[in-house]
């Protein structure tokens, strides 16, 4: 291997979807006379930040989605389609959560638990990433027929098909995986202290780039579109209708999920974008130890920011609704709480959805 190729590898660019690691190319314009780039303060920054903000985001997110799950679980013989994949998407969120572990003790003492256990970890993350993307934008679809052509993607008499929809989804997502089990492997990185890490070393070509723009297309460009036009189409029709507010309610949900997908992910594939610019040598992208280290850092922060919609996603999708929030506390009665308000009084279909717009027919939420 030529000297002025350096591997770069960032504790971060392993926890996160693109368990594609940074390959940077030095040369003598960088850091000085060939010299390479220390990586102390990115290593630093994520040994406090990662296990601080994973740690926040298993809590919150095994709380959420867990309850999601119950409740789905308790009202099983009622789902509907948009229930269903609500059910498959708590699911992703939390086997994608039960990685972020692996990943903080990675950031304080480098990856302590061997190769097989590398590739697992790295392709679970992927495939429970792709297909709670996959969810969503399955979700916007079933809305978007629903509410504004009065079609049903599948009859609810008729789950099983649903069912077998989310397992072609979930057979997609493991072939996406497939890199990860080939590529991935615990190795030390001299740049960094020696340290072990779990990181993906491919072969000479453009597969890093491969991998990079196969994010960027299935991972957020094509969800994004969907859910740009599905759900300006249901505001559209929204919009067209009386006024009442459960209506009013619904739009304010469509404007918060479109905004939480974009809040949590536009930063993290604008910050990927630049890096791959970075180690790209056909781009003439000139850079140098300090931006190189702002570059980690920033990568580190925007990432974690979009393991948040795991925790985001119950409650847009579900602690919003009425209806949840009725057989949830039907559940936690027991328990000793009780119900407060006008809560109890929830219609058979009272949803965020309104029934004028809803032919789904009646959902758990």
């Amino acid at each position: 291997m030529n000297l002025d190729e350096i591997i770069t590898m960032n504790a971060e660019d392993l926890g996160n979807f693109s368990a594609d690691y940074n390959y940077t190319l030095y040369d003598e314009d960088c850091c000085g006379g060939g010299l390479v780039c220390e990586q102390d303060s990115s290593m630093h920054f994520d040994s406090i930040f990662i296990p601080v903000l994973y740690s926040l985001a298993l809590v919150v997110g095994l709380l959420g989605n867990g309850l999601v799950l119950v409740v789905l679980w308790k009202k099983r013989q009622s789902l509907n389609v948009t229930d269903i994949f609500i059910l498959h998407l708590s699911l992703a969120d939390t086997l994608l959560l039960m990685t972020l572990p692996f990943w903080a003790v990675e950031a304080v003492k480098g990856w302590i638990f061997g190769t097989t256990l590398c590739k697992l970890n790295g392709a679970l993350f992927k495939i429970n990433f792709y297909c709670g993307i996959f969810m969503l934008s399955c979700i916007s679809l079933d809305r978007f027929l629903s509410i504004v052509y009065a079609v049903q993607m599948y009859s609810r008499k008729k789950p099983m098909a649903t069912h077998c929809c989310c397992l072609m989804v979930w057979l997609f997502c493991i072939l996406l995986s497939i890199p990860d089990w080939i590529f991935l492997v615990a190795s030390k990185d001299s740049r960094r202290q020696d340290k072990t890490e779990c990181a993906s070393f491919y072969p000479p070509g453009h597969w890093r780039l491969f991998s990079r723009l196969l994010y960027h297309i299935l991972g957020f460009a094509l969800p994004a579109i969907m859910m740009l036009v599905c759900y300006s189409c249901i505001l559209l029709r929204l919009r067209r209708g009386s006024q009442g507010m459960q209506k009013k309610r619904a739009i304010r949900v469509i404007i918060a999920l479109v905004l939480a997908f974009f809040i949590n992910w536009t930063p993290l594939n604008i910050t990927l974008i630049i890096d791959t610019m970075k180690n790209n040598q056909t781009t003439g992208f000139q850079t140098s130890c300090e931006s190189s280290t702002a570059l980690d850092i920033a990568l580190t922060a925007t990432s974690t920011l979009g393991y948040l919609h795991c925790c985001v996603n119950p409650v847009l999708y579900a602690f919003v609704g009425v209806k949840f929030r009725q057989h949830l506390l039907d559940i936690l009665r027991p328990l000793g709480f009780k119900l407060k308000g006008p809560a109890g009084l929830v219609s058979r279909k009272s949803s965020v959805w309104s029934e004028s717009v809803d032919t789904s027919h009646t959902s758990a939420f």
